[in-house]
């Protein structure tokens, strides 16, 4: 194909300022800057629209990189200005700034229950204060009346529940509650779980913890009614789930597998999928959006026929994909998926050409337009960094060794995928998950027959008179399970406790990144300097290590209601603490600090409270 015929790539030029700008104005917290950036956004705006309709004139085609270089410093500032219009605590009616008695709050996503404590993300709507603001929070007279005003905000709640008469809240409720809440402190350890940077990065910055008795249901649901629609129906499918399977373990997994429903997954099949490297089929991604597209296109294949059926087939396939996202909660990964086949589908029913690279990029542009939030969320990243390899390196794979038996082609091809989008994304892999998979070829090669058929057969059983097909699912489950079980028993089937610091994470990204572009363009000097990024980051690897032979410390744990103290030399440590390694807290708190000072020896000795 002529490439002067093919699309031209503009999102790739928008999506990179624009996601600059995002990263580095949410670092500015001074309120000031919004009527700047308003300001050189309209003036930017204007300019670019006089340089439109006046481009033949003032032959503006003679400067087409400064035009370009223009257009880039708009969509930078563009991005600046939208992280900024999306800070609720630089908004002035955020409720933190002010004193007030009570909160009227919209739950905002499906609360979650456990162990008698039901959470779930609260978006503050107005607050109720007196003119003497409260020497007593939580208590007024009537010689001081409740006035009101409006407030935004997003906090964390938590409910302890009277479990005799547990309240039901669910998605969209109204709720007024006592203003009581906390600023989230940052993590002890900075091997710890970054929580408060974790839920700043959705806005939020305050929690709250309340009896059940102190917060009051207002009988008003204000949630959006496709999302309650959605949730509502899954939380039926998961019943039906319940009722057929009767075993709690593969309930839990097909409610994960193919509803997104996560609540009831075990901590031991989180473990097992992570270790061998195929906890991506845990989370509703691209693979299950693809799986479901393939069928549907097969069934619907008759209305290729003619064209007006082909319009009919894309909407009953666009109208299906976008209910399953509403389904499964609508994840960056999904909707990565299906604003990419409904662009491809959309293109290719209309005969429009598109560019697969532009195509990537509107999606994530279209995402970060909506939430420029979500360049902070890690199945965002991990999402298009994975496609993106696919798109990129995975075809060089095909074509590298060129084999002629069909079958053997296809498991190359498979084989070449796992490799493209492993490669693509084990920089932040090891970064957040702190492990590495050694037999993720062979894990994704084995749920890969296993995890499609589960998919369909889980979807048929949830159809009303295909309840005979469970026995189909919980062999699937049970097998697919089984298989992965045996996998990560294999000794050293993956390497654990891997630290590296945002510094070395650039370095690798950057030598992966020129490496593998080396091998595809067969430059020596790219792959040169590659190895200029790798001698840096091997010479920071070696340092850690050596500092870690050299380390004496002594920590002490800020864990809730339990009391804990290390004593570390070199790579021996000894904890003292009641919990024990098994134990979720111990896991939480105490076990990521032990991986980031690389303790190989480590002695456990119980100590009265």
């Amino acid at each position: 194909m002529d490439i002067s015929k093919q699309p031209e790539q503009v999102f790739p030029r928008i999506l990179l300022p624009y996601t600059l700008g995002v990263l580095i104005f949410y670092h500015f917290k001074y309120a000031g800057f919004l009527p700047l950036l308003i300001g050189l956004n309209l003036g930017l705006l204007s300019l670019l629209f006089l340089l439109n309709n006046y481009y033949i004139s003032i032959k503006a085609y003679h400067f087409k990189s400064g035009t370009g270089l223009l257009f880039q410093v708009f969509f930078f500032f563009f991005g600046g200005l939208l992280c900024y219009h999306h800070q609720d605590d630089l908004k002035p009616d955020d409720f933190s700034k002010s004193a007030n008695l009570y909160l009227k709050v919209r739950v905002m996503n499906e609360p979650y229950q456990k162990g008698g404590i039901l959470r779930f993300k609260s978006q503050a709507l107005s607050a109720f204060f007196t003119e003497r603001q409260g020497q007593q929070r939580g208590r007024f007279s009537a010689s001081q009346p409740l006035k009101t005003k409006t407030a935004s905000g997003k906090m964390m709640t938590a409910v302890k529940l009277n479990l005799k008469q547990p309240l039901a809240i669910n998605y969209g409720d109204e709720l007024l509650m006592p203003a009581s809440f906390t600023q989230i402190n940052p993590s002890f350890h900075s091997a710890e779980f970054d929580y408060q940077g974790w839920l700043a990065a959705q806005n939020i910055r305050h929690q709250s913890f309340l009896l059940q008795n102190q917060v009051m249901k207002l009988g008003l649901n204000s949630g959006n009614w496709l999302f309650k629609y959605a949730i509502a129906l899954r939380t039926k499918q998961v019943e039906r789930y319940k009722a057929l399977l009767q075993d709690n373990a593969a309930v839990a997994l097909a409610s994960t597998l193919i509803l997104g429903y996560r609540a009831d997954l075990s901590k031991e099949t989180f473990a097992v999928y992570s270790k061998t490297g195929t906890i991506h089929a845990l989370s509703v991604s691209g693979m299950h959006v693809g799986l479901i597209y393939l069928i549907l296109n097969y069934i619907l294949a008759f209305l290729n026929q003619k064209k007006n059926w082909q319009y009919m087939k894309l909407f009953l396939i666009l109208g299906l994909l976008w209910f399953y996202a509403l389904l499964t909660g609508c994840t960056p990964s999904v909707l990565r998926s299906v604003i990419m086949i409904s662009i491809y589908l959309v293109g290719k029913t209309y005969s429009r050409p598109a560019n697969k690279y532009n195509i990537l990029s509107f999606a994530a542009f279209a995402m970060l337009l909506h939430d420029p939030f979500l360049i902070w969320d890690v199945g965002f990243q991990l999402s298009f960094l994975a496609v993106f390899g696919l798109l990129y390196l995975q075809p060089k794979l095909q074509d590298c060794w060129p084999i002629q038996n069909k079958w053997a082609s296809k498991l190359w091809g498979m084989i070449s995928m796992s490799l493209a989008a492993q490669l693509f994304t084990f920089p932040l892999s090891i970064y957040y998950f702190h492990q590495f998979p050694f037999l993720f070829l062979l894990s994704n090669l084995f749920i890969l027959i296993p995890i499609t058929l589960l998919m369909y057969f889980g979807i048929l059983v949830l159809i009303p008179g295909l309840d005979f097909l469970t026995p189909i699912v919980s062999w699937l489950i049970q097998f697919n399970n089984a298989g992965l079980q045996y996998l990560a028993a294999i000794p050293y089937s993956s390497l654990s406790g891997i630290w590296i610091s945002k510094i070395e994470l650039w370095l690798l990204s950057i030598f992966l990144a020129l490496g593998i572009m080396a091998l595809v363009k067969g430059s020596s000097k790219l792959l040169i300097t590659a190895f200029a990024f790798f001698l840096p980051l091997q010479f920071s690897l070696s340092r850690t290590a050596v500092l870690r032979y050299q380390q004496e410390e002594i920590i002490r744990f800020q864990i809730p209601k339990h009391k804990a103290i290390a004593y570390v030399f070199a790579q021996h440590a000894t904890v003292y603490t009641l919990l024990k390694q098994e134990d979720d807290a111990f896991q939480y708190f105490i076990q990521p600090v032990m991986d980031y000072h690389q303790i190989r020896f480590l002695k456990i000795i119980p100590v009265p409270p």
